[in-house]
């Protein structure tokens, strides 16, 4: 056994996989309807394997923090991606809201850590650390440092800056583990607790706050899924003498909403052009609603047909940016005798909101229209329409994922120091403002990388955020050995996970009682409050929807400053 502890020490890929593996078949089980998760079980299984190491052979896990790190901003973008069109919709529809949520985690989690240590007769330091360890923000223990170094605190006769510097330390690494555990467990449960079903509430949720939009706006993930449609593809003999010896160009001109999409002679498939002329017993496919094809066109074309060649046309869902003047201010009853037949509009978007469809819908120069149809009649709406087709695709995304996280990343490293604290927006809130700045933009503009896929996207929100919680268990195993002992572990541990769990869950009946906030929504914001994404993570799991991510970043990102604010003035005052 101490060799397969020294292989994952010198190898800790291996160790970041086995947690990952072993984490998830342990998140996976269910007992009485509750689970932990993969993101919990990953966390549990990497500080059990790190403790062990640590206590059992003295081997001491350290992964570089870098790895980490990446992996956690490889998952904020992700979600970023997914909730980016809803994000501002969720600021006009409850920002204040959000904010009150947040504050209320903060406050209440100061007032536990720093009056808990107190009440106890903790020693200097031990305060901070929880406050630290408890809000999973490790920056504090920078600020608590900071008012160490440059003289802000004294410590007291008898006690030197490296003791409180390491009371500092044992405080955080228990209440982090804990505290890492305990949310993901409670934010995943708070609408049951509240007792509300979290899918519904999600499915409300999302209804509200994209405008009542039935589609996924352009650009983003899902967004060109074919869907249900009462159109579809008919094949046709033709038998009837008003349809014999006339060319495509004239049957597109009297019938423009039952266009001829393939026409089949002699078995053989022939080229189409606007002066090809129907014979006797040619097979043609049309696509048009089914209703008026069985009570109108076929006694108008002929006996349907079962011939394969002529079935065999694959649809396509694509977007088209109107960018054309000429076809601006008409309605869809006007473009379908432009030449835009043999396609259904799907969804009608604006400035990235969805319209109602109607016959006498105008289209704007700018519009998107979500297009379902064979490719060519596709192309020729496109054409019409002044754009190009936008069509699903696995491109890699790796150039806007790049560009994006680096921009993000450098808005959220900007500091600036007052009075020794450093207020910053983060690195974490920048990528996921990064990648709802590229979702939002696409839903305007989907010609510039269309559609994310969504496959692609979900695999980085889970792996990234799984794979950060591996590499950080392994790391923070080890100091959880060096703090246990004696009654001061044991009150580290109760204020710790006090501290960690009571203010989301207040929060969150003030969101849900106090503000009207939907379950999920106030779940949320409360996470976002409490600077953790895995508990986000466990919220999106239970509701099987990501909506609970758009208040999440204005919570996150005014809490952090707050609790940067927070552990400075505890250790000034310890």
């Amino acid at each position: 056994m101490r060799g397969f502890f020294q292989l994952l020490d010198h190898q800790p890929i291996a160790f970041i996989l086995l947690a990952l593996t072993l984490g998830t078949l342990i998140g996976r089980f269910s007992f009485k309807g509750v689970s932990l998760g993969s993101t919990a079980g990953s966390l549990l299984v990497g500080v059990v394997i790190s403790m062990t190491a640590e206590g059992v052979y003295g081997i001491t896990y350290a992964i570089p923090g870098i790895l980490s790190s990446f992996m956690l901003l490889l998952f904020m973008y992700a979600l970023g991606l997914k909730v980016g069109p809803q994000f501002f919709s969720g600021l006009r529809k409850g920002g204040l809201a959000f904010i009150g949520v947040g504050v209320i985690v903060w406050v209440l989690n100061w007032v536990i850590c720093y009056f808990g240590a107190k009440w106890v007769g903790l020693a200097p330091g031990y305060a901070t650390g929880l406050i630290s360890g408890s809000y999973t923000i490790t920056a504090i223990l920078g600020v608590g440092q900071n008012a160490l170094a440059t003289g802000a605190y004294t410590p007291p006769a008898g006690m030197t800056i490296e003791e409180v510097g390491a009371n500092m330390a044992a405080a955080y690494a228990i209440s982090y583990v804990l505290s890492s555990v305990g949310i993901i467990l409670l934010i995943r449960y708070l609408p049951r607790i509240f007792g509300r079903n979290a899918k519904a509430d999600a499915a409300q949720a999302e209804k509200e706050y994209s405008g009542g939009a039935s589609h996924p706006v352009p650009g983003a993930p899902g967004a060109l899924v074919m869907g249900f449609s009462p159109y579809d593809l008919r094949a046709f003999c033709v038998t009837h003498q008003q349809l014999i010896g006339r060319s495509l160009a004239q049957l597109a001109r009297d019938y423009p909403q039952v266009p001829i999409l393939r026409v089949v002679r002699d078995h053989k498939v022939m080229e189409l052009s606007d002066d090809l002329t129907l014979a006797p017993n040619d097979i043609v496919t049309v696509r048009a609603n089914v209703h008026e094809l069985i009570l109108e066109e076929g006694e108008l074309i002929g006996p349907e047909s079962d011939e394969a060649l002529a079935r065999q046309v694959p649809l396509e869902v694509a977007d088209v940016h109107v960018g054309s003047h000429a076809v601006s201010g008409k309605t869809f009853k006007e473009l379908a005798s432009h030449g835009t037949g043999g396609v259904e509009v799907q969804a009608h978007f604006r400035a990235g909101n969805e319209l109602p469809l109607g016959h006498d819908s105008v289209v704007l120069f700018g519009d998107v229209l979500r297009l379902t149809g064979p490719g060519s009649a596709i192309a020729a709406a496109a054409k019409k329409l002044g754009g190009r087709a936008i069509l699903p695709t696995m491109k890699s995304e790796v150039l806007y994922l790049a560009l994006a996280m680096l921009v993000g990343y450098l808005v959220g490293i900007i500091s600036i120091t007052v009075s020794g604290i450093p207020f910053a927006l983060g690195t974490s809130a920048g990528c996921i403002l990064a990648g709802v700045g590229v979702s939002y933009f696409r839903s305007r503009n989907p010609e510039f990388g269309g559609p994310v896929h969504e496959g692609a996207r979900s695999f980085l929100q889970d792996f990234g955020l799984n794979a950060f919680v591996a590499v950080l268990s392994a790391n923070v195993g080890p100091k959880v050995i060096s703090a246990l002992g004696g009654d001061t572990m044991l009150w580290l541990a109760l204020i710790g996970i006090l501290g960690a769990l009571v203010p989301p869950f207040i929060a969150f009946w003030a969101g849900f009682k106090f503000f009207g906030l939907n379950s999920v929504i106030a779940d949320g914001a409360a996470t976002g409050g409490r600077n953790s994404p895995p508990g986000l993570n466990a919220i999106i799991e239970e509701s099987g929807s990501s909506v609970a991510a758009i208040p999440y970043p204005v919570s996150y990102a005014l809490t952090t400053v707050l609790a940067l604010i927070g552990g400075y003035l505890s250790m000034i005052l310890s």
